[in-house]
């Protein structure tokens, strides 16, 4: 199937630069938005009503491919119109029960089905799944990504640059982990740990969704494996303390306003990715480590975030595999199934080499 034309859905910061992106690569851009205003776009925007089905049928109709850059509430519906009118589709989600969904869709698809297409899920499983193939026998594969503020305040250290939906979603969720052989959930803000990145001490603890598929790919093959999200040390403790001894759990979407309001985003953020493994090469045991500090880049027209750069252009990397041929064109795509080394050679690939 051809993959020229391409609706991007949600003009946010992230799907903005998607968009751009995309549009800067050759394909054919058309953006959608419920928000009337984007003047200086290098590419058609629609206004629709993107929470109405008939919204979401008209942003469907005659492209190739979707990209959804909504929060993960809508992309059911979203993938549920692509794949009747068989169109490729992709998103950024975290959540569980969305992929559910989409696999199930797969099944039946004429297009390619990729979720989680952005930085974890997205591009840390592609370097896990790297790493863990340089094994003869892999024993453990430790994925850990932080988007936080390069000048923290506060007793929080953060600042709210991605979704407050998500990041909810991401502290209460159970998380999915292979530990000692067996695939399982536990639950969010536990197994504390701390690592260091460029010389800075960070924590780490569990939260869902940023493994995407991978235990259900590697059960059976790798005996440990999880997912942490990186923190200022001190975060995990006042976030347990927030959501459970507050009981704020209970109340996700105040949950969110509040932090949004006490912790808003900035500019001047960073993303940190910790990507390690270990196992028996060469009859030797021996350990493998991806450590990056991604932070602000000039590209597409501007000063773009490190968290906007990165997950958009993990996901245009992977429309630019499938648009070349290299990634399968029907079905469900794990983004393990990726190629590292043909992710890197794509133009916005190349961006994640930059230290």
């Amino acid at each position: 199937m051809a993959l020229k034309k391409i609706a991007v859905l949600g003009l946010g910061k992230v799907g903005t630069l998607a968009a751009r992106l995309l549009h800067q690569g050759g394909f054919e851009v058309t953006g959608f938005d419920s928000r009337a205003a984007h003047p200086s776009l290098p590419f058609t925007v629609r206004t629709v009503d993107l929470v109405a089905d008939d919204g979401v049928r008209g942003a469907t109709e005659g492209f190739d491919a979707v990209l959804s850059c909504l929060p993960y509430r809508a992309n059911k519906r979203i993938a549920t119109a692509a794949h009747a009118r068989g169109m490729h589709y992709f998103d950024l989600t975290e959540d569980v029960p969305t992929t559910q969904a989409i696999i199930e869709l797969s099944k039946t698809s004429r297009g390619l089905m990729a979720p989680q297409c952005g930085l974890a899920p997205g591009f840390v499983g592609i370097v896990g799944a790297a790493q863990a193939a340089a094994f003869e026998v892999c024993r453990s594969l430790r994925l850990r990504v932080g988007a936080l503020p390069q000048h923290p305040t506060g007793l929080m250290g953060y600042a709210f640059n991605w979704s407050p939906e998500g990041v909810v979603n991401e502290y209460l969720n159970d998380c999915e982990v292979i530990e000692d052989g067996v695939r399982k959930m536990v639950s969010s803000m536990e197994w504390l740990e701390t690592l260091y990145v460029e010389g800075v001490m960070l924590e780490a603890f569990t939260t869902s969704g940023g493994l995407g598929t991978i235990c259900e790919t590697y059960h059976g093959k790798i005996a440990n494996i999880d997912y942490k999200t990186m923190r200022y040390p001190g975060h995990m403790r006042l976030m347990n303390f927030f959501f459970h001894e507050l009981l704020m759990r209970e109340r996700r979407e105040l949950a969110g306003e509040i932090l949004t309001n006490a912790k808003p985003p900035v500019n001047d953020d960073i993303v940190y990715v910790h990507v390690s493994s270990e196992g028996m090469l060469d009859a030797r045991l021996q350990r493998r480590e991806f450590v990056r500090a991604y932070r602000p880049l000039e590209i597409a027209g501007g000063m773009q975030t490190a968290i906007a750069w990165t997950t958009s252009a993990s996901a245009v990397a992977i429309i630019e595999l499938v648009r070349d041929g290299v990634l399968p064109q029907k079905g469900f795509l794990k983004q393990e199934q990726v190629p590292f080394d043909k992710f890197l050679a794509t133009t916005t690939g190349r961006l994640f080499e930059a230290r």
